[in-house]
Parts: C-alpha cells; sequence; structure tokens
C-alpha cells in the first residue's frame, strides 16, 4: 500500500513540476517515471520474495533486481534527454 501510495504523491509532484515544460516533454518525462517506478517496485518485491529462499536463489534474486533498478535509471536518463531535445 505504501508503494502505491508512493507513485500517487510522485505523479501528482511531476505534474506541478511539469508546469514550465511543453506538454509534449512532461508526457514523456511522466511516462518514463511510472515505468520507472514500476521497474523499482518489482525490484523491490524480488528482493521480498528472495529474502524466504535459499543463498543462490537470494543472490539471483539480487542480481535480477540490480538490473531492474539500473533499467528504471536508464529510463529515467533517456525521458530527461528526449524532454530536453523537445523544448
Amino acid at each position: 500500500m505504501k508503494k502505491i501510495a508512493f507513485v500517487l504523491a510522485a505523479a501528482g509532484l511531476m505534474s506541478v513540476a511539469a508546469c514550465s515544460k511543453s506538454p509534449e516533454a512532461a508526457a514523456v518525462e511522466n511516462n518514463a517515471d511510472m515505468v520507472a517506478d514500476n521497474l523499482e517496485m518489482a525490484a523491490d518485491n524480488i528482493e521480498d520474495a528472495a529474502s524466504n529462499g535459499t543463498d543462490a536463489m537470494q543472490a539471483n534474486a539480487d542480481a535480477t533486481a540490480d538490473n531492474l533498478n539500473a533499467a528504471a535509471d536508464n529510463v529515467r536518463d533517456a525521458a530527461d534527454a528526449k524532454a530536453d531535445n523537445m523544448q
């Protein structure tokens, strides 16, 4: 439940922050942030599930979670670059 509230709060703050950007750039960044947030939530869920498993399973899950977090960072970076080019 906390994660959903975080996503909703982040979306609300992004809409306020987007006031000085073009609508297209704001949409790109908002969509990318939502995708990145979902990737990070998936990573958190994988890490939580791995804590109940064996050492090998936990190591694999941690690596997967790290990859998802890196993908989330890449999504945000790509959206920022695209939004900057739109302005």
